[in-house]
């Protein structure tokens, strides 16, 4: 099977940056991946892409090195095993509330006798190649996020949950989540806590910590205090920025 890069680095104690798709198009999906990105995710919770987009995404996505990951609409088990199923090495499972949600997530990845998932991988084979149903389980990451004020209070058990690689902190739920304003790239102190909170908990448990990030200055901040999965941004904010940019310097 297709070995997984990412948490080949993972396991190797090594950051990963990611880039994030919300536009449903597989030209730019392609043109991400050629960057240098070493994973990328589509997202299905809120970018402008639909179930049937993964079929042209990710297809785009394996002409290039990175890993694709999927953050899935919910922790719901079909959602999780059609993704896996079309060939995402990884799914990003939101408003992971709890062990118990944390445990239906992991098993959902997982076939038996870890999980449930059911057999089917009709391109995920194509993709992993020979040997996938053998090794899927061992090379396809589990990563649940931790946004709401729930999650925090429980992130020490989510954490501790076997088969969860990574946990990856959606900044702009937690802060609101917390009484604060949806805040991505937050500098408020009693953010920043939660946030070192999350760090703190994967650190004794021996989870990859990840973060979303919208700018440079935030994605490295988060690399330094010891981030191993750190998304730079997504391709609709670069292009916003970039075009933003070049229209204002020749407005004057």
């Amino acid at each position: 099977m297709r070995e997984n890069r990412v948490l080949q680095r993972w396991r190797a104690g090594q950051a990963t940056l990611g880039g994030w798709l919300a536009i449903g198009n597989a030209y730019t999906a392609e043109l991400m991946g050629s960057l240098g990105f070493d994973w990328l995710c589509i997202d299905l919770q809120h970018g402008q892409i639909g179930p049937d987009d993964l079929h042209t995404m990710l297809p785009a996505i394996s002409a290039t090195p990175a890993v694709p990951f999927v953050r899935v609409p919910w922790n719901a088990p079909d959602a999780i095993m059609k993704a896996l199923d079309a060939g995402a090495y990884g799914v990003i499972v939101p408003m992971v509330n709890s062990v118990h949600e944390a445990r239906a997530a992991v098993a959902a990845c997982r076939y038996p006798p870890d999980g449930i998932r059911s057999f089917g991988p009709i391109r995920a084979a194509l993709y992993g190649g020979p040997g996938y149903a053998r090794n899927a389980n061992q090379e396809l990451a589990c990563v649940v996020m931790i946004e709401t004020a729930e999650a925090l209070a429980a992130v020490d058990e989510i954490v501790a949950v076997p088969g969860v690689d990574a946990v990856y902190v959606g900044p702009s739920d937690l802060g609101l989540s917390r009484g604060r304003s949806p805040k991505g790239d937050d500098d408020d102190p009693a953010h920043l806590a939660d946030v070192a909170r999350v760090l703190e908990a994967c650190r004794r448990h021996g989870v990859v910590a990840g973060i979303h990030c919208s700018s440079l200055a935030f994605a490295r901040r988060w690399l330094a205090a010891g981030f191993l999965m750190v998304t730079v941004g997504a391709d609709s904010g670069f292009l916003a920025r970039a075009a933003a940019s070049d229209l204002a310097a020749l407005r004057g």
